[in-house]
């Protein structure tokens, strides 16, 4: 925007205006006694003292208003009062004390024995009272217009007065009468009308300057402001406000509001002085969103400004906020590329995300627990164009319904007792123009679902306790353990929700049907336990106390699980004593697991062998009960020492009862 044009200022100006009945050629008395106090002023103002007739004195006044070649008048007696009721331009009247009264009383004193004071409009109490003690006859008198003072002079011209005191004008009217006129304007009091009236300049000076840097502000200011005055006229308007009322500045200032932008109304503030926040206002094919505001000085009503926004603008900076205000954890750390395997179930798998990330349809992650979903889900994230947006994970089964309800959606203060103050915007305005992932979808409460599917549809959440709802640009990824058909066979999942959700599919293989990836896998594992736990013992050593059980085992836990196999023997071994070997019997004690399903520990003895997979669901039975016995049957404790959900663990118990039949014989086998 332009900086606004700065004008050459002029120096200040005082205009000492000098009335006389008649005027004269040569400069009056009054006017060199100002000359010569003006002298002391020089170079901080510009003094200029001027004789004029009384009669034309106010229109060659207002000729230097108009011309704007005064900023102050200094007058006296009744000019001055008259210019000061007829002229913009402030009048500073040259006011008479009682040392410049006894200073021409002196003066008077050698010119007769009888005096006069002639005042405008009123005599001096003090000097009345002090008259007895003087040894002059002395009387006062007042006039109020000129046609008074003349009638004044000739009364007391007529009552044996010789000398008359007073202003320039009252001083000629005494000589015009053939007495004497002493002038009772003294250089003290000149002296302190040029202080009042610089005083008054600097003070305007200060207005004028704090105006520029206002006017400075607001024009450079992108929302629009107005103000208007309690009656309703346009005070001032800034450029964007002007271009929204599609209005120059110069025009609107002066009128009414009704003239100038008849759709905002100011009524209702300035009746009840309250405050108007997020006001909408449409004019033409622009929308506003304004605050009204009223204003006061020295605490009486003295108006009210609006302030608007454009609605474009108000979403930026929402879009704006929300990322500055993004919890640092709203990240995703991992790409496709860092996912490991050359297993063909594996790379079918990337291929499809590294295409499913270019668009912003919804995927849904099938898989086991511990395959990796939400790593997928970030790679995905990271390769789509929402990558420098937030990535916002939550498990739908870790989450009370009523909590999880609150933690997506969020909530306004007071929706519900000990709700934080100002409430809390939910992980959909979290996630806003990134990626939200909802893990274990299949555990969410049927209730949530149908709020779930709204944002999906309308994509706009609705806080608890609200009822505007909060435009939200997300993309939805999800995952599950679950079969969802059968779960919406049970009941327990929507038809709709889960064609809203599956739009793209992804299909996450078990450890076990990609073991050839299980080697490289376990090496990046040990890489990164190193790096944080600093385990000085060489991997390899690892390697070869677990490699026989890598491809062997059915890893029910899938990565999870062979993180913390390793984990636990990376940590055992790195804990011996110096020089003490690593022994077999050593890493049964540590990860007994591995040792119920081993081949070594199978005995066939001739006898019919089950399948693999019944043996590998024997093992993975062994090592769960095993689980809960040394947790005391505590379920929550025991799903995360095993690394997997309550949900996933309740599931294999009863997939155990199902398959009893088979499964008892692999067990048989298993724990010989």
């Amino acid at each position: 925007m332009p900086a606004l044009p700065q004008a050459v200022p002029r120096p200040s100006r005082i205009v000492v205006l000098v009335s006389h009945v008649q005027l004269t050629a040569t400069p009056s008395r009054l006017a060199q006694e100002v000359q010569r106090v003006a002298e002391s002023h020089a170079g901080a103002v510009e003094i200029q003292v001027v004789d004029r007739a009384i009669a034309d004195a106010l229109d060659y006044a207002k000729s230097l208003e108009q011309a704007n070649a005064v900023d102050v008048f200094i007058c006296a007696g009744a000019t001055g009062a008259y210019l000061h009721r007829n002229l913009t331009a402030p009048v500073v009247l040259i006011r008479v004390g009682g040392f410049d009264i006894l200073t021409a009383l002196n003066r008077a004193s050698r010119a007769g024995r009888k005096v006069a004071i002639l005042s405008y409009r009123e005599t001096s109490r003090a000097l009345e009272e002090a008259l007895p003690f003087f040894t002059l006859d002395v009387r006062q008198a007042a006039y109020t217009s000129l046609k008074d003072a003349q009638a004044r002079v000739r009364e007391l011209a007529a009552d044996g007065c010789e000398v008359i005191v007073g202003s320039s004008m009252v001083t000629e009217l005494a000589e015009q009468a053939g007495l004497t006129g002493i002038l009772i304007v003294t250089s003290t009091a000149i002296r302190q009308a040029i202080d009042d009236a610089m005083a008054i300049l600097r003070s305007t000076r200060d207005d004028a300057a704090r105006r520029q840097r206002l006017d400075t502000i607001l024009h450079h200011l992108t929302d629009g402001v107005l103000a208007i005055a309690q009656d309703g006229t346009v005070q001032s308007l800034n450029p964007p406000m002007a271009q929204f009322l599609e209005v120059a500045p110069e025009w609107a200032v002066g009128r009414s509001i009704e003239e100038v932008a008849p759709y905002i109304r100011f009524d209702t503030v300035l009746k009840t002085l309250a405050a108007e926040e997020g006001r909408i206002i449409t004019h033409r094919d622009r929308t506003i969103v304004a605050n009204l505001l009223p204003l006061f000085e020295d605490g009486a009503p003295a108006g009210a400004v609006l302030t608007c926004q454009e609605t474009a603008a108000v979403q930026r900076t929402d879009r704006r906020i929300r990322s500055s205000t993004r919890p640092s954890n709203f990240t995703a750390k991992y790409r496709l590329a860092q996912i490991i395997g050359d297993a063909p179930a594996i790379r079918s798998v990337i291929r499809l995300a590294e295409i499913y990330s270019q668009t912003d349809s919804t995927v849904l992650i099938a898989g086991e627990s511990g395959t990796g979903k939400e790593l997928l889900a970030q790679g995905i994230h990271n390769a789509s164009r929402r990558r420098k947006g937030p990535f916002v994970a939550i498990n739908c089964a870790a989450f009370p319904e009523t909590l999880l309800e609150s933690e997506l959606f969020g909530y306004e203060e007071g929706a519900f007792s000990g709700s934080r103050k100002g409430g809390k915007p939910g992980l959909f305005e979290s996630a806003h123009t990134g990626t939200i992932f909802l893990d274990e979808i299949g555990d969410m409460p049927i209730s949530l679902q149908t709020r779930l599917l709204r944002v999906l549809q309308e994509r706009e959440v609705l806080r608890l306790g609200s009822t505007e709802p909060t435009p939200v640009d997300v993309r939805v990824l999800t995952a599950t353990h679950y079969d969802l058909r059968e779960r919406i066979a049970a009941g327990a999942f929507r038809e709709d929700l889960f064609y809203r959700v599956s739009i793209l599919r992804l299909q996450l293989p078990p450890l076990r049907e990609r073991r050839e990836d299980i080697p490289a896998i376990a090496r990046r594992i040990l890489e990164d336990i190193a790096r944080r736990s600093r385990v000085t013992r060489a991997s390899a050593e690892i390697f070869a106390l677990i490699a026989p059980f890598l491809e062997s085992y059915p890893w029910p836990g899938n990565i999870r699980e062979l993180e913390n196999v390793i984990e636990r023997a990376a940590l055992a071994i790195a804990h011996l004593e110096p020089g003490r070997e690593f022994s077999a019997d050593d890493l049964k004690a540590v990860i007994p697991e591995l040792f119920a399903a081993s081949p070594s520990s199978r005995d066939t003895g001739g006898d019919p062998r089950p399948g693999m997979k019944a043996l590998a669901k024997s093992a993975e039975y062994v090592h769960i009960r095993k689980a809960l016995d040394e947790c005391g049957g505590n379920v929550e404790q025991a799903s995360r020492r095993l690394g997997i959900s309550r949900s996933t663990l309740w599931r294999r118990l009863k997939d155990r009862k199902r398959d009893s039949g088979a499964l008892a014989a692999a067990e048989d086998v298993a724990t010989r």
